[in-house]
């Protein structure tokens, strides 16, 4: 298997030197590109990297051009016109052995030991370990793609293949304020020195982000961000909305409303995602009327949110719905009074401009992108600052005593979903920096071959 190397800085070197300059002809402006995307990670249906890796490559090949996805487990699901090929991690943090420690016999390559080795030094080892393998792939393949598109790997062997293809990244929020949280929740010496260790991965993807010729990102509070936690330039970053298909997640006038029913998405059983301050307000709102809340996600065995379920007698109310398909999800949107998005930070959304595609009156917090994303209170959203349950009980029980208000502002949401946030206007936005990102690249090479022949 060869020489691995020692540490992360040793894996950075031995990636980035071992990628040889290879001239790249920049495609015709209308010519139809062939495009290699990169997700270490892609879980279908909840999410927000499995579902955009889904309908972007759609929305792609819906414009004309080749999309090949390279992705770790879990595996996406797409249109049966993007190929698909698997770069299998160790799958360790898979959904039924969450940390499971693999057999030794598991470990065939360079990238399995690195993921390994990351792994039992208690950091998150997937980002690293799939750049690792996406690089010896495509160093195989160099003349079958125009351009590599990666979906916030941000791994070191990034550098390696922007060296012998034109690259661009999707960094949709900085993962340093994950890591804050994560922080601020810790509860002890030991568990904040645990959360720093496993975050570790984050100074990587910043030293990354800085290098690279164009960051996209999916909205003006995350380019703040990004600039300020990870320190990459304003100048490589290019705002481009994420989407949604308002063809499939669209109001269903026969479906009844249940009343007193909440839908929210927790894509990661997380402090960011703020589920628990939700299931506070949820507990409150109990005590004077009848309500239930249904979960798109997975509840963490003996995490945060089952704690808090049991301590607030909460087990009769709530329901939790995993891996069922978009049209199930678009029902159960039909189905709640109001959806909810109770989130300390978003870097967009995605749940909050499905539900409002659906109709479904929206209450959300401040945090983060989501002001931006959702508009303006009162009009196509119902508003409340982060980390309060107090708060988010009286925006829930404000849009649950009027159903005027309900019905205006989920039709208004509506029409502000369909106007901005589509997969084709996100395609269309995304291919424009394509094409910059090999003007960039054919510039250099021409200015590289003029001082050669000087």
């Amino acid at each position: 298997m060869g020489h691995l190397p020692t540490s992360v800085a040793s894996a950075q070197a031995a990636i980035t030197q071992s990628g040889s300059h290879m001239d790249n002809i920049e495609p015709a402006k209308d010519q139809p590109l062939r495009l290699a995307y990169l997700s270490y990670r892609s879980k279908p249906t909840v999410g927000g990297q499995g579902i955009y890796t889904r309908h972007l490559t759609k929305a792609l090949v819906d414009l004309g051009h080749t999309v090949e996805v390279f992705s770790g487990q879990p595996y996406p699901v797409l249109d049966d016109r993007v190929a698909l090929t698997k770069l299998p991690s160790l799958d360790i943090f898979n959904d039924h052995f969450p940390g499971r420690a693999p057999g030794f016999w598991e470990l065939k390559s360079k990238a399995d030991l690195l993921e390994m080795a990351a792994f039992s030094a208690g950091q998150f080892p997937e980002p690293l370990a799939f750049s690792y393998r996406a690089y010896e792939e495509l160093k195989k393949r160099v003349g079958e793609f125009d351009l590599v598109h990666d979906n916030q790997c941000l791994g070191y062997g990034i550098l390696a293949i922007d060296r012998i293809i034109p690259t661009l990244v999707t960094l949709h929020h900085p993962i340093t304020v994950d890591r804050r949280l994560e922080l601020e929740a810790a509860q002890s010496r030991f568990k904040k020195f645990s959360v720093g260790r496993w975050y570790s991965f984050v100074n990587m993807q910043g030293r990354v982000a800085k290098r690279m010729p164009r960051v996209v990102v999916v909205s003006e509070n995350s380019i703040d961000d990004i600039n300020r936690d990870m320190d990459v330039p304003r100048e490589s970053m290019r705002l481009v909305h994420v989407g949604v298909d308002p063809d499939l997640f669209k109001p269903m006038p026969g479906v009844q409303r249940t009343p007193g029913r909440l839908i929210t998405t927790a894509s990661a059983d997380v402090e960011m995602k703020g589920l628990k301050f939700l299931l506070e307000a949820v507990a409150k709102l109990r005590t004077e009327r009848d309500v239930t809340l249904t979960v798109i996600g997975r509840a963490k065995e003996g995490g945060e949110s089952a704690r808090r379920i049991s301590e607030l007698g909460l087990a009769d109310a709530i329901t939790f719905v995993t891996g069922v398909p978009d049209e199930r999800i678009v029902e159960l949107y039909a189905e709640s009074e109001v959806a909810v998005v109770p989130s300390l930070y978003e870097g967009f959304s995605l749940p909050a401009v499905e539900a409002m595609a659906t109709s479904t009156p929206l209450v959300a917090t401040t945090g983060g992108a989501l002001p931006e994303v959702t508009g303006t209170d009162g009009e196509t959203v119902l508003q409340c600052p982060p980390g309060n349950a107090d708060a988010l009980a009286d925006s829930i029980r404000q849009a649950l005593d009027d159903a005027e208000l309900r019905e205006r502002i989920g039709a208004a949401g509506r029409e502000r979903v369909s106007r901005l946030y589509t997969w084709r206007q996100t395609a269309i936005r995304t291919v424009e920096q394509y094409r910059e990102v090999l003007a960039m690249r054919a510039e250099r090479q021409a200015a590289a071959a003029a001082d050669r022949n000087t």
